[in-house]
């Protein structure tokens, strides 16, 4: 089976064909940074234009490299979390290219792509990626939490932010900094010239007892007084040393909670995913404390961690061989159906 999947919850409008095993046959991401950087953050409006721009194109160019409709199965689309004027571009393409020509088609939790992405394949020898189960840390711009994975279908938070995501914050501090946007690569790259010890941060929830959850907005408005009352370092270390020292809390929060959701739950396998994966202090951190405690640890490629159409298809070659179908009903949902609640991933809504 071979899925293509179109992916438009944010600022990157994106298509991809994978088949069931995991194995990518194409790829296209069209990102829309350059024209949300003079506003210093994503603009909903001028997303949702971009995508009707960019998706016929992007979806053109995937098809081409996959080799034509004749190798296309079924349609999978992100239905949600995400930007409604963004995801109703994209559902309204799946849903008229599944008409046309009349695919199966399937809606896909934006979420459980990331938690999957680990699971692709970008050439026939790439191993297929973590065994279920294992535990999952999910962190992006949007979204910061704990899952324990046992089956593609069969997934449960098991912590999760009470307020900011931690890519959110990455993304304030920068512009706090005069960093500009986005804001998360700028900390990483200034972090690898500064000292992490250079700046006491108060440590996020250091009073959590039992709870894997997360807090970071009390760390935000940390940083957020500092600048106030110092100023942004005006000499390059000055401003890598608070940006090594704030980067370091952050990451030794988000390490702490999945290495001890991994004890917790006897999992040997930790998966890193979600678009502040591809930070380096990240991946360098949980590599350590992985391999400490042995525990084994996946993280995607970078091009796999932030938002892309693959991790759809992927998950969408799962609900279809369940059996599950859309109809020209589908609808999008801005926010995660259980993001406050502790349970099992949506299934695809059933009119």
């Amino acid at each position: 089976m071979r899925v293509l999947g179109i992916e438009t919850s944010c600022d990157e409008t994106a298509a991809a064909v994978v088949d069931e095993t995991g194995l990518v046959h194409a790829d296209v991401v069209s990102s829309q940074v350059a024209r949300h950087a003079p506003h210093g953050g994503i603009v909903p409006e001028l997303a949702a234009r971009m995508h009707l721009t960019a998706i016929v194109p992007v979806v053109e160019r995937a098809l081409e490299q996959a080799g034509g409709w004749a190798r296309i199965d079924a349609l999978a689309v992100t239905q949600g979390p995400g930007l409604v004027g963004a995801l109703l571009v994209g559902l309204g393409a799946a849903r008229a290219m599944a008409l046309a020509r009349d695919l199966p088609l399937v809606g896909v939790n934006h979420l459980e792509g990331h938690l999957l992405a680990p699971r692709l394949r970008w050439t026939e020898s790439d191993p297929p990626g973590p065994a279920f189960p294992y535990v999952a840390l999910l962190v992006s711009g949007g979204h910061s939490a704990l899952y324990e994975v046992r089956d593609a279908h069969d997934v449960e938070i098991l912590g999760q932010t009470r307020d900011d995501a931690a890519g959110e914050v990455f993304d304030k501090v920068a512009r706090l900094l005069g960093l500009g946007y986005p804001g998360g690569p700028r900390i990483d790259a200034l972090a690898s010239r500064g000292r992490a010890d250079a700046i006491r941060w108060p440590r996020p929830m250091a009073d959590r007892g039992d709870s894997l959850d997360m807090s970071f907005s009390g760390l935000k408005t940390a940083v957020a007084l500092h600048v106030r009352r110092n100023g942004v370092p005006d000499d390059e270390q000055g401003l890598a040393d608070l940006c090594a020292s704030f980067q370091r809390v952050m990451v030794d929060a988000l390490v702490e909670r999945a290495i001890d959701a991994c004890l917790r739950r006897g999992a040997s396998r930790l998966v890193l995913t979600g678009g502040v994966a591809a930070n380096r202090g990240l991946r360098a951190a949980a590599a350590q404390a992985s391999a400490a405690h042995g525990i084994e640890l996946f993280v995607p490629p970078v091009r796999a961690c932030t938002d892309n159409a693959a991790m759809i298809a992927l998950a969408a070659t799962h609900r279809l061989a369940r059996g599950e179908r859309a109809d020209q009903s589908l609808a999008p949902y801005a926010r995660d159906p259980v993001a406050h609640v502790r349970g099992k991933m949506p299934k695809l809504r059933r009119n």
